[in-house]
């Protein structure tokens, strides 16, 4: 596990995978802005060769990684700094997770495709700062299990779930009553049935309050990635669905709440920016000054709450009955609703028909209570499949 230093001649070294994503490039500012405690030590993207160049010129780390390896034959590194050494493939993000010279992972590659990387990270015992929710979604069980055996450490960057474990500071968790995860509710919160069967791919991407990836926008239009974010509060809190709940937010100022059984109720605010819960986490366990924007208290506030709509919203019932059930289901539903978004974008699907093709593959498979690590590969594939198999039907 990584050992928390206050020397800047000797850094925690930081392995960001996902580093041109919207959580990567948030995370190398908190890095730039650490005044040395911190260091990217690896950097990682898929296709987005570029961006990563661009980087790896300006961090100098000591590994850049480039996933698709067909992209990274094709690409011209001469730029890159002589002292990087580049690897490509899908393995190489394996091979670095585990690496001895790696403090910390960021857990950042959005979708199923951060599962092995993250599992050889929570395998070597690291810190994980776990931007990837898709890892406790497909495999909550399993990765809890392997990071008691390990002694590995999973700090939470998902906004709502880093409000939640500071929460949880207030409080032991046998005093806790219920989580509260909020949500904005997305575009489309106030529309009627009629006009979310009217939305476009430019619509859905339009997200009032947050700056992120499409796959991540339209999840959030659907609410899909509420329905997530369930399943990952309930394996990486260990509390049962029946104590998670979800309110509308629109302002994302309160990144969630915790409720304890004597009626307290401990909320964390902030502007919706993330480079706090990346601060947070890869700082853990100190506070720094603030590298993301705070609060103007000598601005007029308004707060508003709402219970979610489950008839225009109903991905969350989805997340609760994966949250209970467990097994196999979170792996199907996410893997249904990554090909059902993709098919979306690509404008093979309406966006009222991404729940009911997760929905309709959901209920077609043969449920596994206690699946492997090989089973849930298989099960990703095979939902996949069958999203598409839905579309053409």
């Amino acid at each position: 596990m990584g050992q928390i230093s206050e020397d800047p001649s000797s850094p925690k070294r930081i392995a960001v995978l996902g580093a041109t994503g919207s959580v990567g490039l948030s995370a190398l500012d908190v890095i730039a802005a650490s005044r040395g405690r911190l260091k990217a030590i690896a950097l990682s993207a898929h296709r987005r060769l570029d961006e990563l160049l661009r980087r790896a010129i300006a961090v100098k780390p000591k590994w850049v990684i480039a996933t698709d390896q067909q992209a990274a034959d094709r690409f011209n590194w001469r730029r890159l700094p002589g002292d990087c050494q580049l690897l490509t493939g899908p393995e190489a993000l394996e091979e670095i997770a585990g690496h001895e010279d790696v403090d910390t992972v960021l857990a950042a590659i959005v979708g199923s495709a951060g599962l092995r990387s993250t599992w050889a990270a929570v395998d070597a015992g690291k810190t994980v700062a776990l931007a990837n929710k898709e890892t406790l979604v497909i495999g909550g069980a399993l990765v809890g299990k392997l990071a008691t055996e390990r002694g590995a450490t999973l700090l939470p960057v998902d906004s709502e779930h880093s409000a939640i474990y500071q929460a949880l500071k207030c409080g032991h968790l046998c005093e806790v009553a219920r989580l509260v995860l909020t949500a904005s509710g997305g575009p489309f919160r106030t529309w009627d049935m009629d006009a979310l069967r009217q939305v476009t791919v430019d619509e859905a991407l339009a997200h009032p309050t947050w700056d992120m990836g499409p796959k991540i926008t339209v999840d959030s239009a659907t609410l899909m990635n509420k329905a997530l974010e369930i399943v990952e509060a309930r394996w990486l809190f260990g509390l049962p669905a029946e104590r998670i709940a979800v309110m509308i937010h629109p302002q994302s100022i309160v990144h969630s709440m915790v409720e304890y059984v004597d009626g307290a109720v401990i909320a964390q605010l902030s502007p919706p920016d993330m480079r706090l819960p990346i601060q947070y986490a890869l700082e853990y366990p100190h506070r720094r000054p603030a590298v993301a924007p705070t609060l103007d208290w000598s601005e007029r506030l308004t707060l508003e709450f709402e219970p979610p709509d489950f008839e225009r919203f109903p991905a969350l019932e989805l997340g609760f009955r994966a949250a209970r059930e467990g097994g196999s289901a979170g792996v199907v539903i996410n893997a249904a609703n990554e090909a059902a978004v993709g098919q979306f974008l690509e404008g093979e699907l309406h966006f009222t028909e991404i729940v009911p093709a997760c929905a309709s593959v959901l209920e077609s498979h043969h449920f596994s209570p206690s699946p492997t690590l090989d089973e849930l590969h298989q099960l990703d594939g095979w939902a996949r499949r069958e999203v598409e198999n839905w579309v053409c039907a």
